[in-house]
């Protein structure tokens, strides 16, 4: 019991230091340089080479700003809301595999904090919590900017978590498992990624992660140009940054749910296996080296789809919002089901 509750610690201070230490403050460093680069500009170029320190002095500006309450604001739901906006965020990527069992001191470890058997069904979940903290945040602001804004991130989560939702069941179907380590194991089987024969699947779930997420091209609920910043109009220091950091660390979630989903997950068409066993026969502890692999590889992916994150919020201009709607009702959502049915057949056929 001991030791399964030393190796979850240690998995889940993993993670939390690599989405919170690491991914974040980069991200914020990437979405701002590589900005610079498609606008034909420098950038942040002050702090440190090419401007690698701007996401520190960020984060000590917001950790001294001052932090203003409305007088008129709902207090209590005020300060929930950015709380609830990071709890979502930094739980559903224990659901996440980043490498196949290993055995440690005789004992079977998972690589994986949260092993559960309805892994994709918790992650579903507790994702689709998100909308409380926008919610609250827009009606308990007392801002008639930030209610506007919760109103539209209402509509636009649900409408787009069925889209999300069916694309994930159309991968599910031909495994025959909720954990989402058996379907990195499934495409190992079938020798190829699911977004070869789910590309239609892989597409929807993709735009609707940019919907999710709130990114443009449907950042609808915080359009600056029409709602000031939306939702969040009203906060300042920590509690603004509270939602600035949901925001990154909810894209490279989505983005390794996605990788592992639809790219293989940890596995690199047979690299991972053998780059780890190369490492634990010249260096030794094997399990170790299974792991760091494997969680190179998943990353690798999760940045290439980050990268995508970046690329389309500074390419493609924002929608109107009844485009956005239109888009997710009577375009993603007949895409995905008819994903869903040509999968089911497939999978009946034997062919996927």
């Amino acid at each position: 019991m001991i030791f399964d509750l030393v190796a979850t610690v240690i998995k889940l201070g993993l993670f939390l230091g690599l989405f919170l230490g690491l991914i974040a403050p980069v991200m914020v460093w990437v979405e701002r340089r590589g900005s610079a680069m498609i606008q034909d500009r420098p950038g942040p170029n002050r702090l440190g080479p090419a401007g690698i320190l701007q996401p520190a002095a960020d984060a000590l500006k917001f950790f001294f700003k001052e932090d203003v309450t409305p007088a008129a604001a709902d207090r209590t739901l005020f300060l929930l809301a950015p709380v609830l906006a990071l709890i979502p965020a930094l739980t559903t990527y224990v659901f996440i595999p980043f490498g196949p069992d290993v055995e440690v001191a005789g004992r079977r470890v998972p690589l994986i904090v949260a092993d559960a058997g309805a892994g994709v069904l918790l992650f579903l979940a507790i994702s689709s919590l998100g909308i409380y903290s926008l919610v609250l945040a827009g009606y308990g602001s007392n801002n008639k900017y930030s209610l506007l804004g919760a109103l539209r991130a209402s509509a636009q989560l649900i409408s787009y978590e069925l889209a999300m939702t069916l694309s994930v069941v159309a991968v599910l179907l031909p495994v025959g498992s909720f954990h989402l380590r058996e379907v990195v194991l499934y495409q190992q089987e079938l020798g190829m990624w699911n977004v070869v024969p789910q590309c239609v699947g892989a597409l929807v779930f993709t735009v609707a992660a940019f919907a999710e997420t709130n990114r443009l091209p449907f950042d609808l609920p915080e359009a600056e140009s029409e709602l000031v910043a939306g939702f969040h109009t009203e906060y300042s220091a920590m509690r603004f940054a509270a939602f600035f950091m949901s925001e990154y660390v909810a894209m490279t979630t989505l983005s390794a749910v996605g990788a592992t989903l639809y790219l293989g997950g940890w596995e690199l068409f047979g690299f991972t296996g053998w780059a780890a066993g190369a490492l634990g026969r010249t260096l030794g502890l094997p399990w170790l080296w299974t792991g760091v692999v494997g969680l190179l590889v998943l990353m690798s992916k999760v940045a290439v789809m980050l990268f995508i994150f970046v690329w389309v919020r500074w390419t493609f201009p924002r929608l109107r919002y009844d485009q956005l709607m239109r888009l997710g009702w009577k375009v993603l959502l007949p895409l995905a089901l008819v994903n869903v049915v040509w999968v089911a057949v497939a999978t009946l056929a034997g062919w996927i």
